[in-house]
């Protein structure tokens, strides 16, 4: 005859550790949200104050002047994040093909796969010095050169972990159709595997998009910043919303401080549309 198993004494003891762990997880998921919206609700209470048709038409005023708006500044932005993104696309797509198609196993992939993920990680700011020492310092000069390289160098390992991620959530059975047809390798990555992964690799591309939309301290290293239009050839430093709302941030001038709410509003809306966009590419538009 078995003995009975106490579990009146061990369910009790079971049911209040997990109400408690419920309790628990439930009180800090709530404080996190609070000082989101918290801090969503500042933002959005202050930066309207901020926008109007000037924010948008006019330049960035200068010191003590009154008026004037965010024009250079998020012309500036626009470009500086599309060289960014369009230096990191073709690089991170290519790398992380090779990761999920040729290399796989090898000892080169393993290196490759530590690397980006110490990029993964690394503080932008040693990014934007590093930028600094071989694109600023040898041509005596900041441009907007520079902080494109800046903003792609930190984009790519993002591009490349979706990039691999997506490519190795193809069947295999797809793969081996394609070969089975005589297709060389790089015609099925291109016109089967790419075409099967494309939605989550667009949707990589535009989270990387939105990780540097909004970097500041690379671009104080290498674009800088100033308070009109930049050159056709990006040379020299080049308007750009990061930087800019940290200077009006912190200057004691009302008009400024206001344009930087503003500014920080536009960003995170900015922000928000492309993970908005991405999500909707990841569920096929539903």
């Amino acid at each position: 005859m078995t003995p009975e198993i106490p579990w009146g004494r061990v369910r009790p003891a079971r049911r209040n550790a997990d109400r408690l762990m419920k309790i628990t997880a439930t009180a800090f998921t709530l404080v996190a949200i609070t000082v989101l919206f918290w801090i969503l609700g500042m933002l959005v209470v202050k930066g309207i104050g901020g926008l109007s048709a000037a924010t948008f038409t006019q330049i960035t005023p200068g010191p003590g002047s009154e008026g004037g708006g965010l024009a250079n500044a998020i012309v500036g932005s626009a470009v500086l994040t599309f060289l960014g993104i369009a230096l990191a696309t073709p690089i991170g797509v290519l790398a992380g093909t090779y990761l999920a198609e040729y290399g796989r196993g090898s000892k080169l992939a393993g290196l490759i796969r530590f690397i980006n993920d110490i990029l993964l990680s690394a503080p932008s700011i040693l990014i934007g010095l590093f930028v600094y020492v071989i694109l600023v310092e040898p041509f005596r000069g900041y441009s907007g050169w520079a902080g494109g390289v800046a903003l792609g160098i930190i984009a790519i390992p993002v591009i490349v972990r979706t990039t691999e991620d997506m490519l190795r959530l193809v069947p295999a059975p797809l793969r081996e159709a394609g070969a089975a047809l005589g297709a060389p390798p790089s015609v099925v990555i291109t016109a089967i595997t790419w075409r099967a992964a494309k939605s989550g690799m667009v949707t990589g591309i535009l989270l990387a998009l939105a990780r540097i939309a909004g970097e500041t301290a690379p671009l104080l290293f290498t674009a800088l910043n100033n308070n009109f239009w930049f050159s056709p050839t990006l040379v020299g430093g080049v308007s750009n919303l990061p930087v800019t709302i940290y200077q009006f941030a912190s200057a004691p001038y009302e008009n400024w401080q206001q344009l930087a709410w503003a500014g920080s509003l536009i960003i995170t809306v900015s922000i928000l549309l492309l993970s908005l966009i991405a999500r909707r590419i990841v569920r096929g538009g539903k």
